[in-house]
């Protein structure tokens, strides 16, 4: 609770979610203890264990007056309480996130703040808005020179594999990727540091265009948006912090689930979108998704213990 609460200094990185621990001082003298205010991990230094005072045995259940028992019977029915109510129609604290949640998209819960000012992230952002209202003044011309056409993939030497994913084709659109973007995006480059979250942004989004490519390299279509990219960000997060708490919005209802399953709820839908692509249908590439997450897997399988 005290960690949960905040109380204490920051410590260690957790190493089961990666989130910043909370040193809670011990009772009865014992040494300060590392604890995680998301997944409640413990974690003791060298001899630490050893050091904590003993604990007294408990008397059976049998042993204790009613009074006792009732108390000890109302409490593990308000803790079965509260872990359903960790999943189920708790709406988050901050209000703004209701908007997000009407639309579908993930928010987080608990203490997900980072430690360092994620100025990467928040330096591509503002690259991203401000390539997406310069290019609103006549994107059509700006899709049909900066967008990815994949018969025309050695424009530039190469280069539009990097310009489509400044380029959106809607408000709605530039608005959803940033949100995308800023919600993981912080977490993943305090893990990763600035400059190889930057190098995650870059080769997800230059591979997702390739999927994208290698589906009809004859099309003159352009493709254009960051989603690629940031595909790589949200599968590095969900396998980096897999038990980090996430909630969405389902008939006005909210529910709390942990990234690995939102992860695996993505997937799916990509996978599903994927084939409707393959066969013609739909204009959104699940394939640049899947290969900008693929990034995401592989730079998790490089860097999962830096």
């Amino acid at each position: 609770m005290a960690a949960r609460n905040r109380l204490g200094k920051p410590g260690r990185n957790c190493p089961v979610c990666g989130r910043p621990m909370r040193e809670i001082p011990a009772q009865d003298g014992g040494p300060p203890l590392d604890v995680c205010p998301t997944c409640h991990f413990v974690w003791f230094d060298a001899q630490e264990y050893e050091l904590l005072p003993p604990i007294p045995a408990r008397a059976p259940d049998s042993a204790l007056p009613q009074r006792a028992r009732e108390i000890l019977a109302l409490e593990q029915v308000r803790e079965l309480h509260e872990d359903a109510a960790e999943r189920v129609n708790v709406p988050p604290d901050e209000w703004w996130k209701l908007v997000p949640g009407l639309f579908g998209m993930p928010v987080e819960y608990g203490d997900q703040a980072v430690r360092v000012t994620p100025w990467a992230t928040w330096t591509v952002a503002a690259a991203i808005g401000l390539a997406g209202v310069l290019s609103f003044r006549d994107l059509t011309r700006t899709v049909a020179a900066f967008g990815l056409i994949p018969a025309e993939v050695q424009r530039y030497a190469g280069l539009t594999l990097l310009t489509s994913f400044f380029i959106h084709g809607s408000w709605l659109h530039l608005l959803v990727n940033l949100y995308f973007l800023l919600v993981f995006g912080d977490n993943v480059e305090e893990y990763l540091g600035a400059g190889r979250y930057l190098a995650l942004l870059a080769v997800a989004t230059v591979a997702g265009g390739i999927a994208h490519v290698a589906l009809d390299p004859r099309s003159v279509v352009p493709v254009i948006g960051a989603s690629g990219g940031i595909s790589g960000v949200v599968a590095y997060y969900v396998l980096r912090f897999p038990q980090a708490r996430l909630g969405l919005m389902y008939v006005y209802r909210w529910f709390r689930i942990r990234a690995y399953a939102f992860g695996l709820i993505w997937v799916l839908l990509q996978v599903i979108a994927a084939r409707e692509q393959i066969a013609g249908i739909g204009d959104v590439s699940a394939l640049a998704h899947l290969g900008g997450a693929a990034v995401g897997v592989w730079f998790w399988a490089i860097w999962t213990r830096s």
